[in-house]
């Protein structure tokens, strides 16, 4: 049982393996991706439950002790997030199959959906920040492939400007662990954290504290570092779309949220201060953007930045309750991201178009489609009892405690911008007056609608047993609050 928190990163890379042998065969391409993620999300969930029963989960690779070894840790938090990748990742494969197109698929897109799967869930498990730039290496490898497969002009042009940024916040990323090394002089984050600790947090530290958010805040897409994301994601197809919206940034964002809480929390006056500015100017411009397109994909890509702003603005705080309700939207965020982008996809597919002021009267040919788009922009916009509320209540109830009434009045603010983006979609391209498609056929449409409407179920099924889910999202909130957990778990003291 002690092996079970590597299976969600073994189980993928073996997959990914055996795939690039079956590259010319799409069907036994498809029948072993999907038995294997559906393998990835049983270890998962026995995961969990060893994590509430037992404690954070701790391995040590090649049996080298912690701190001198590679260790993975597994708490709830990273069990949580792993879960969550690999459900999004499931519902993806199985829309994949009628969207992505014969041709990207025998170009080796499901090997390299399942590395992608590899990055993810090894940079939410690992408990090295050396291995932290590892995976998250593996993982834009894997999104780089993804952004060009197919070679169309704008997701070459895309994908040029992507792997600059990218590379550019890798050999940051590198010169900072390599700084933060050479201060604490070890790479185990528990180990970081002791030694942290010890020295009470000095001036240099911080700054090494801000160069991670410079790191993490590329990768994430905060505010000034987003102009990166709106281009990039907006070329690759649908179900790409999908992967990247719902999980690339959040690995971002789960990197800010474990080394503001577990390294730099002594000296919070600065660092946690610049952290809840550029939040909530990252919701502020998000919102400018949801708000001004009438192309379908751009206001849902847009809805992402201001999602990373929520969330961050919860971990600037590092008021319990807020934390907690950042985990809680984090993991709504990223079934909902998901489900929507498949939802526009879909509505896509049939009109031939992104442009909402071309589209009209979907509802009457497809009812089912309009009904479910809406309740997912409802739990996106927050509103009670979805998913959505929950989430921001905690973060708000932990703002009013922490007294940052600036912050949780725009993320008040924010939800009303975000109803307004998504109900736009809903009036004009859903409602509206019917006009003739040519897209793809009803079937075709139910399918795709089908396996969107798994992710949107999911969504409603999590807030409305949001009180069965929440002993899981305290114990996640807990290590955050309180490191020596963590540190404890790894360094077995």
């Amino acid at each position: 049982m002690t092996n079970l928190l590597i299976l969600p990163i073994l189980i993928p890379l073996f997959t990914a393996i055996i795939l690039m042998f079956f590259s010319k065969y799409v069907k036994v391409q498809r029948g072993i991706s999907s038995l294997s993620t559906l393998a990835t999300i049983a270890a998962s969930l026995v995961l969990i439950n060893t994590i509430y029963n037992d404690g954070i989960q701790t391995i040590n690779l090649g049996s080298w002790v912690a701190p001198f070894g590679i260790t993975l840790v597994s708490d709830m938090l990273s069990a949580l997030l792993v879960t969550t990748t690999s459900m999004i990742t499931m519902v993806v494969l199985l829309y994949s199959f009628k969207s992505i197109g014969a041709d990207r698929e025998r170009f080796y897109y499901y090997p390299v959906v399942q590395f992608l799967l590899v990055g993810v869930n090894g940079a939410f498990t690992t408990g090295d920040i050396f291995n932290l730039f590892v995976f998250f290496e593996v993982m834009l490898m894997s999104s780089y492939v993804l952004l060009v497969l197919g070679g169309t002009k704008a997701q070459l042009r895309e994908g040029i400007k992507y792997i600059l940024v990218n590379v550019i916040s890798s050999a940051l990323f590198v010169i900072t662990v390599a700084y933060l090394y050479s201060v604490v002089g070890t790479l185990n984050m528990a180990d970081i954290s002791r030694k942290i600790a010890e020295v009470n947090q000095p001036g240099i530290l911080t700054a090494i504290a801000i160069m991670f958010l410079l790191v993490f805040g590329l990768k994430g897409a905060i505010f000034p570092l987003y102009f990166w994301l709106p281009g990039s994601y907006y070329a690759p197809p649908t179900p790409v779309l999908a992967l990247f919206g719902a999980l690339l940034t959040k690995v971002g964002i789960y990197s800010i949220l474990r080394t503001y809480t577990l390294f730099f929390y002594h000296d919070t006056g600065f660092t946690h201060e610049i952290l809840s500015m550029l939040a909530i100017l990252t919701i502020i411009l998000g919102c400018i953007g949801a708000i001004a397109y009438w192309d379908v994909k751009k206001i849902i890509i847009y809805n992402i930045i201001i999602a990373v702003g929520v969330i961050l603005f919860g971990v600037s705080t590092m008021n319990p309750e807020a934390l907690e309700g950042a985990v809680y939207y984090l993991v709504h965020d990223m079934i909902i991201k998901a489900a929507l982008f498949l939802l526009v996809g879909v509505m896509i597919a049939i009109t031939g178009t992104t442009n909402l002021k071309k589209m009209g009267g979907l509802i009457k040919e497809y009812p089912w489609l309009g009904w479910t788009f809406l309740v997912a922009a409802f739990s996106l916009a927050g509103i009670p009892p979805l998913s959505g509320f929950i989430g921001k209540l905690l973060i708000l109830r932990g703002s009013f405690a922490a007294e940052a009434y600036v912050g949780a009045g725009v993320i008040l603010a924010s939800s009303l911008m975000v109803l307004y983006s998504v109900i736009k979609i809903f009036l004009n391209g859903i409602w509206g007056t019917p006009k003739e498609y040519n897209g793809v056929s009803k079937g075709h449409a139910r399918y795709l609608w089908m396996t969107s409407a798994i992710l949107v179920v999911l969504a409603v099924c999590y807030g409305f047993g949001a009180e069965a889910v929440r002993p899981l999202f305290s114990q996640a909130a807990e290590v955050l609050v309180n490191p020596n957990l963590y540190i404890d778990a790894v360094l077995k003291e």
